[in-house]
């Protein structure tokens, strides 16, 4: 009854959960354009996810897995028959992939398709992240029980919050659902203690334990945070696919506006985040505020943005890795380090980006 009245209050006062106020890049978030200035290693068509073992760098593209080794380019690995939208690497070198959101399948990393454990179950719809633990289970994160891996704008504007953790046993192939209710669960990396989920419209990291036990070590970010993975050295690289706007906080407080926008116009064209924007004339956002003389201000708010942050142990951010608003490295949903360096995938750019550790190390006084 108290928090139902809490609630009320909030959305009467706009304050609380209610707010529209967006917390500014400072701090440890403070903008720079290192990933914009990053290599370039590869040209996807429709990069996932990214994997690494053993020095080896696993990409998902489509329904394709491609493996990096060296300098070179990216070689086809497997083809599935569905899209890749998961993927991880286990202890043991072998690869777990989620195929179309739906399905959870164990493959050897050599390419052979002799060896495949298929999981299903516990009505998986948007498998998109996928991480092993230290007990040899496999943690995933169903980003919705109602829309579809592709569809995740329609689960923001649509108010979602069906997201899941998953706990899946390779041997036996048994699904336990850990936590439930959870608004778009797109990340997650295994902790001593539990795991540690992305919940991307609560813009926050959530610690969840292995009784059950929540709190938030990271919130109030200002940006929808997505896929993470363990760093060298301690810590976690956490990617986020998108920045957050005062207008999108506006317009998911406006039911009636947002229902009538979902009706009526083509989602490439809400007032809503995406992976990539300034492709359109009839984008939503364009005007003075975004753009003089036909050059894109750098503190424009962002329809689209780029974002990887280092972060310690206990999930406090150490520091940031950009590509701005007038940038296009945008879209970045993972990130995985190989020997000395640090890749990460702009899927709004289609692009595999590389860095130097000791370069980022070198920049920030590491």
């Amino acid at each position: 009854m108290i928090a139902a009245l809490r609630d009320f209050t909030d959305r009467i006062l706009g304050r609380g959960h209610a707010a529209i106020t967006v917390p500014p890049f400072d701090g440890a978030l403070k903008p720079n354009q290192i990933l914009e200035h990053a290599e370039v290693v590869a040209e996807l068509e429709q990069p996932n996810d990214l994997a690494s073992h053993g020095g080896v760098l696993y990409i998902a593209d489509g329904a394709n897995i491609l493996r990096l080794a060296d300098s070179g380019a990216p070689q086809p690995l497997r083809r599935f028959d569905r899209e890749v939208t998961a993927l991880c690497a286990l202890p043991d070198g072998r690869l777990a992939v989620a195929l179309d959101g739906r399905e959870v399948r164990i493959v050897s990393a050599s390419g052979t398709t002799d060896q495949d454990i298929v999981i299903t179950g516990a009505d998986m719809t948007s498998v998109n992240a996928l991480a092993p633990t230290p007990s040899g289970a496999l943690l995933a994160t169903d980003g919705s029980a109602r829309q579809p891996f592709a569809r995740w704008v329609h689960d923001l504007m649509s108010h979602g919050a069906t997201g899941r953790l998953l706990s899946i046993d390779i041997a036996s192939k048994q699904i336990q659902v850990l936590a439930s209710n959870l608004r778009y669960a797109f990340g997650v990396a295994a902790t001593p203690d539990g795991a540690l989920v992305s919940e991307s419209w609560r813009h926050r990291l959530l610690s969840i334990g292995t009784k059950g036990g929540k709190r938030a070590p990271l919130e109030h970010l200002p940006v929808y945070p997505s896929r993470l993975c363990p760093a060298a050295g301690g810590g976690y690289w956490l990617t986020a696919f998108t920045g957050r706007t005062q207008l999108v906080e506006f317009v998911l407080r406006e039911n009636a506006y947002r229902r009538r926008m979902m009706e009526e116009i083509d989602p490439e064209f809400w007032i809503a985040p995406r992976l990539n924007s300034g492709n359109s004339f009839r984008e939503p956002m364009q005007g003075a505020h975004l753009k003089t003389m036909g050059i894109i201000k750098p503190w424009a708010p962002p329809r689209s943005y780029g974002l990887v942050i280092r972060l310690n142990a206990d999930c406090s951010p150490r520091y940031s890795l950009h590509s701005r608003v007038d940038g296009r490295n945008h879209g970045v949903v993972a990130a995985a380090e190989v020997n000395d360096a640090l890749y990460v995938l702009a899927k709004g750019a289609g692009r595999l980006l590389r860095l130097s550790l000791k370069t980022i190390e070198a920049e920030f006084g590491e």
